[in-house]
């Protein structure tokens, strides 16, 4: 077969003066000026070049300006002007911080996150309205916002895991002393009163309401009395806890008491994140059901110790023996704690299934709470490190 020579195409568009150039010799076409038949330049790169210029000079732009406000951040609330911010359940020091910075109490949100973390407060910042003034201190705030509430709406708000004397102090405050803290307290202190009307408490006995004083916001009459608030709160309870399945504490054994007593504790021990309240939850149920190591059937709640010394437990208040004490106690405390929420009461008829016997919690560099889960002793103490 006769070789066929290679076709050679110079260009898409080859033009009549490159084939006769070519046609006449390699010396004449080599000579011939082919730029017309040559791919032309690319002007993507320069384009890129221009784009990536432009880019650099936005970052410093943005830098320069963040750099300026970071350094000149100031509050732009006038000293002595007030403002209203609504803290809502579950937020943590960095989302409060964020909230001081727009309503202008501070300039930045790290100075309030930072003077959270210095007093180890993050646990202890509580929803509600609260009514600022220009020049509050960080300091100041944190305090503010660690006790509670200073505004009160239209309606008495019952935060989530207040004892029965916190509310009680609550209803001495919204009602402006007409009904007592005392003389609240004493209407709560037998649950064997408003059993008959509320069949749920019939496990309660004679012991206070503590855990069954809903938390909620309640709208309040002129007329109204402790023992109207209570059937108030009551009622709330029974309305709010009428879905629940409480099969899961009762086929160990649990009383719905029990399991009030049990949300209270995961109440004080837990975030606002639902899988977090699970887990709590599961870790104590594993440390009640297991006889031998490494629970021997003990809580080991500093929450509960707390709730007795009315402080955040010492070593030595965690060493010595008393009723509330779920180091030296198997089982559960003879109350509720708190008022525990919705959420906790679902948590403990729900809880998450693990292994867990371990957990410690912290708040990271922002205030927000993280929680560390463990199955051993050992992996719980490296948590640590």
């Amino acid at each position: 077969m006769p070789l066929r020579k290679r076709q050679i195409t110079y260009s898409q568009r080859p033009n009549h003066a490159a084939r006769s150039a070519h046609a006449r010799g390699d010396k004449m076409f080599r000579t011939y000026d082919t730029s017309y038949i040559r791919p032309k330049r690319s002007k993507a790169p320069t384009i890129i070049a221009l784009v990536v210029a432009l880019a650099v000079v936005a970052l410093v732009i943005f830098g320069i300006v963040t750099l300026f406000r970071g350094c000149s951040a100031q509050p732009t609330l006038a000293e002595g002007q007030t403002v209203q911010i609504e803290v809502v359940e579950g937020s943590g020091a960095g989302a409060i911080g964020d909230q001081l910075v727009e309503a202008g109490v501070i300039g930045k949100a790290s100075e309030f996150t930072d003077a959270v973390s210095a007093a180890n407060a993050a646990a202890q910042l509580k929803p509600g309205t609260y009514e600022l003034t220009g020049g509050m201190t960080v300091d100041e705030l944190v305090t503010l916002l660690t006790t509670g509430p200073n505004v009160v709406g239209e309606g008495m708000t019952i935060p989530e895991g207040y004892t029965l004397a916190q509310i009680a102090s609550t209803v001495e405050q919204f009602t402006g002393g007409r009904i007592s803290a005392a003389d609240f307290t004493a209407a709560a202190s037998d649950a064997s009163v408003y059993a008959g009307e509320f069949p749920f408490l019939a496990d309660a006995g004679s012991n206070s309401l503590e855990g069954y004083l809903f938390p909620k916001t309640y709208e309040v009459a002129d007329d109204a009395t402790a023992d109207s608030l209570i059937r108030l709160m009551l009622q709330q309870f029974q309305a709010e806890t009428a879905s629940l399945d409480w099969s899961y504490p009762e086929s160990i054994g649990l009383s719905r008491y029990d399991a009030v007593k049990l949300a209270s504790i995961v109440e004080k021990e837990s975030s606002g994140d639902a899988e977090i309240r699970a887990q709590v939850a599961s870790v104590f149920y594993n440390r009640l059901t297991t006889e031998g190591e490494p629970a021997y059937g003990m809580l080991q709640s500093d929450a509960t110790t707390a709730y007795e010394v009315g402080h955040d437990p010492t070593p030595e208040d965690v060493a010595t023996p008393s009723a509330y004490n779920t180091y030296t106690n198997t089982g559960l405390t003879p109350t509720p704690i708190c008022a525990p929420s919705i959420d906790c009461l679902q948590a403990v008829c729900a809880p998450a299934e693990t292994n867990y016997f371990f957990f410690y919690f912290e708040p990271d560099a922002n205030g927000v709470m993280q929680y560390y889960f463990s199955e051993t002793y050992d992996e719980h103490m490296a948590t640590f490190s």
